[in-house]
């Protein structure tokens, strides 16, 4: 067939284009979404047969944390050796954490190989959506990046679904094993894509420092925000340990960065505010999302009663609301609609979709429905926040941007986690460091109201912080840097 060449830039792309890009990237962007919450429901077989329960918090601990710090290095790399061979590289490594898991022994063995999964997931992401980007024209992309949205928020509320009907149906090994198949299939169409892809440009020498000390910082902070207050206090000498490290070496890494003419971090893109306004609005709607996914949950099964069937239905009113924004915003940005104003009135209405919630008497219905407010308000940013940096970073940089807006992504969602936790913990009147749910059944039950919609009432001011620094960012218009034709459409045999 043909190369498909578009006229316009409103002109839709021809189906078999649509397909042969979508089919490459969806699933590396599933698998890294799903395997961020598809072990929530699952951890309770897992440290049934391998024991360590202490440990158990790090099998997710373990791969967020990895997977955030090792986003930029993909996606340095991307824009040095090319987007879908790193991303086949990516996916190797995430299988190779897959089998290490399947296979476990031990709890250690789990936490091991769910570190070299996140090692993996963190380039299926950023890549898969740079790949995006580098293939197709900018107001074409606004369809892949509502469907993308969507397909992210799916998997990471679908994700504790999902893992909990393989344990109960078969075993949780079969939640890794699953995995290799689903990466042989994105390997091969990835191979067909990589053949269209553009030739990367070489930008400089490596940055050895800066991809070492890059990550070394994150993972630090993140587990400082994870753990500390539980297993250590916040102003314990090992706490402030570990925020004279923070504190110290972003100090080093930042003048290292700003005298190497080919840095690591693209401080000239970070320093631009059509950069760094959408990234905090990432930042402040993952901070939101991950709140909802983790804690409404345990409100409505703890505060409510609700049997875990109908928690799952009670969350598909938000789960539709996100398809629904991200559907939307989707096909606004792609009939000229100013990428700002996106966010601004999503977040706005996700404002008033929590403040009801945590004002509203307790009724796990009513909350539930109005999970669809929320759902339509988060819908509305991430398309918006990844084609407006997209269109200001270029196409020569868009691997090293789209990683950073997955890593404000992922820096949101422990920052506003771990605040979130703090808030919840510190109004529930729990001894010592026993916060978990067992604890919190014995408390009364006005109790565990009043403390959880406290909560939702401060994730409301997040999601008013997101609309106003929404509001505030410039009205950046969307623009190609190039005009060059899509990609081969792929044909039958393909």
């Amino acid at each position: 067939m043909s190369p498909a060449s578009v006229s316009s830039q409103h002109e839709p792309l021809p189906t078999s284009v649509f397909l042969a890009i979508f089919s490459a990237v969806f699933l590396p962007m599933f698998l890294a979404a799903v395997d961020q919450t598809l072990l929530a429901t699952a951890t309770p077989a897992i440290v049934e047969d391998l024991g360590g329960l202490r440990q158990a918090s790090w099998i997710t601990i373990g791969y967020m944390l990895a997977m955030a710090a090792s986003v930029p290095i993909y996606g340095w790399l991307g824009d040095n050796f090319g987007r879908a061979k790193i991303l086949m590289i990516a996916l190797v490594v995430f299988a190779l954490g897959s089998v290490v898991s399947a296979s476990a022994w031990t709890m250690d063995h789990m936490i091991a190989g769910r570190i070299l999964q996140g090692l993996g997931g963190g380039g299926l992401m950023s890549l898969s959506q740079s790949l995006v980007g580098e293939l197709v024209p900018i107001r074409q992309r606004a369809r892949f990046q509502g469907y993308f949205a969507a397909m992210f928020t799916l998997a990471s509320v679908g994700g504790p679904v999902i893992g909990g009907f393989v344990v109960h149906a078969y075993s949780w090994h079969w939640l890794f094993w699953a995995n290799i198949p689903l990466v042989m299939l994105a390997v091969w169409r990835l191979n067909r894509l990589h053949k269209q892809s553009v030739k990367p440009v070489r930008q400089g020498r490596f940055d050895l420092l800066g991809v070492l000390l890059f990550p070394a910082i994150i993972t630090a902070l993140l587990y400082w925000l994870s753990v500390a207050g539980q297993d250590f206090a916040w102003l314990s000498a090992t706490s402030l340990g570990f925020m004279g490290f923070i504190c110290v070496g972003a100090l080093v890494l930042l003048w290292w960065e700003r005298r190497r003419e080919s840095s690591f971090l693209p401080l000239d893109l970070l320093a631009n505010k059509a950069i760094y306004m959408p990234l905090f609005t990432a930042a402040l709607f993952a901070a939101c999302l991950f709140a909802m996914i983790f804690f409404l949950p345990i409100y409505l099964q703890v505060g409510l009663h609700t049997n875990p069937a109908k928690t799952g239905l009670l969350l598909m009113p938000m789960t539709f609301g996100i398809v629904t924004g991200s559907t939307i915003a989707g096909r606004l940005l792609s009939r000229d609609v100013a990428p700002k104003w996106l966010p601004t009135f999503g977040m706005g209405l996700a404002f008033i979709g929590l403040l009801l919630i945590g004002l509203v008497p307790p009724n796990a219905n009513l909350i539930g429905a109005l999970g669809v407010l929320v759902g339509i308000g988060l819908g509305t940013v991430m398309p918006s926040v990844q084609l407006v940096v997209q269109s200001v970073s270029g196409k020569a940089r868009l691997s090293q941007i789209t990683a950073m807006v997955s890593l404000s992504r992922s820096m949101g969602a422990a920052i506003g986690t771990a605040l979130f936790s703090l808030l919840l913990y510190g109004l529930l009147p729990l001894e010592g460091a026993q916060v978990g749910i067992a604890a919190i059944k014995q408390l009364p039950i006005e109790v565990v109201h009043h403390a959880f919609q406290w909560g939702f009432i401060a994730a409301a001011l997040v999601a008013l912080s997101c609309a106003i620094v929404g509001y505030l960012s410039p009205a950046t218009p969307l623009k190609d840097h190039d005009t060059e034709p899509l990609p081969k459409a792929a044909s039958p045999a393909d």
